[in-house]
């Protein structure tokens, strides 16, 4: 099988194609990356020898470019993990937003249609539901209530896939994935800068009261439930993939602060955000029943994991140092 995944050089999609590589011995795997801010092929030294593994620079937002990458090559299947995903970036100027994840979208969907691709994987996030109470949690019929830039051109991308499954069959299935964490993720998400700034002594900037919400998931179970969606997923459907583990904004410092043996007096209240929701938490009984999965790392072992992790590739985070937060606070 030949999978084309894209934005396999970013967090998210670089942990999907290590795993893939790992755990699917008759699969090769063709990495699009247009390699913009976020995209790091270190990501990937441990499969870049792998012969089943193919890195291809490019923008699926250019047509041009995509149709000749699928002339080259003959996809069983396609990951679109490709994306830009900072909220505040998105607060900043949504054109680019816009571009990659509603265009480059669309014109991956149409060369999938013209190839007649036997999955289509729309990697999308639990974002696009909009902002819960303190109770319940996202299902999959929720209705779709963006708040930001991001995930309104999130929700655009999820609606496109799924039309061009009802329109012209394109066997496309669609993921929505709470927070992720883990190694390799770029230092502009929340843990990340934590967790680098307490390294270094650095204040460590919280939105509001730091009392939002969110469910937190370790990077490679995202990956683990991907890939069921790839071999399981039922096309035109929508699959939530968390894993229950929720905790307020305050909550995670605090236990960076503990595992790093940090004082709290590093904690820095910043003004928040436009159109920050206040919770999100995500039903996944559906790919528990359906694929009879479920989330295997606890929060408390994962941030540990992580952690670690930071601490022993500082020359990794030295190299690819976010600017759009250095010297910020």
């Amino acid at each position: 099988m030949k999978i084309l995944v894209t934005g396999g050089a970013g967090f998210i999609g670089s942990s999907f194609v290590r795993y893939l590589i790992r755990e699917r011995k008759d699969t090769r795997v063709v990495n699009y990356d247009l390699l913009t801010y976020a995209g790091n092929l270190r990501n990937l030294d441990e499969v870049a020898n792998d012969p089943r593994y193919a890195f291809v620079k490019g923008d699926i937002a250019d047509s041009a470019q995509v149709d000749q990458l699928f002339e080259e090559h003959a996809f069983d299947a396609v990951v679109n993990f490709a994306a830009e995903t900072h909220v505040d970036r998105s607060i900043l100027d949504s054109a680019p937003f816009v571009h990659t994840n509603i265009e480059g979208t669309r014109c991956l969907l149409e060369a999938a249609r013209r190839r007649k691709v036997s999955k289509f994987v729309q990697i999308s996030t639990d974002e696009v539901y909009g902002s819960l109470g303190p109770t319940g949690a996202f299902r999959e019929d929720t209705s779709l209530d963006p708040s930001s830039p991001y995930s309104a051109s999130k929700a655009s991308a999820d609606f496109l896939a799924l039309a061009y499954h009802k329109t012209y069959g394109v066997p496309a299935v669609v993921t929505r994935c709470t927070n992720n964490y883990g190694p390799y993720q770029f230092p502009e998400k929340l843990i990340p800068v934590l967790v680098t700034n307490a390294m270094e002594d650095r204040a460590l900037p919280i939105y509001g009261d730091g009392l939002n919400v969110r469910e937190w998931i370790f990077a490679d179970e995202h990956s683990r439930a991907v890939l069921l969606a790839l071999e399981r997923g039922r096309a035109g459907e929508v699959y939530n993939i968390g894993s229950g583990h929720e905790k307020t904004n305050l909550e995670v410092v605090q236990e960076i602060l503990r595992l790093l043996g940090k004082p709290e007096s590093l904690i820095r209240f910043v003004k928040d955000r436009p159109g920050h929701d206040r919770r999100y938490a995500i039903d996944c009984s559906k790919i528990r029943k359906e694929w009879e999965w479920s989330s295997q790392i606890d929060f408390a072992s994962g941030l540990a994991a992580t952690i670690d992790w930071y601490r022993t590739h500082q020359d990794w985070v030295r190299h690819i140092k976010d600017p759009l937060y250095e010297n910020k606070f």
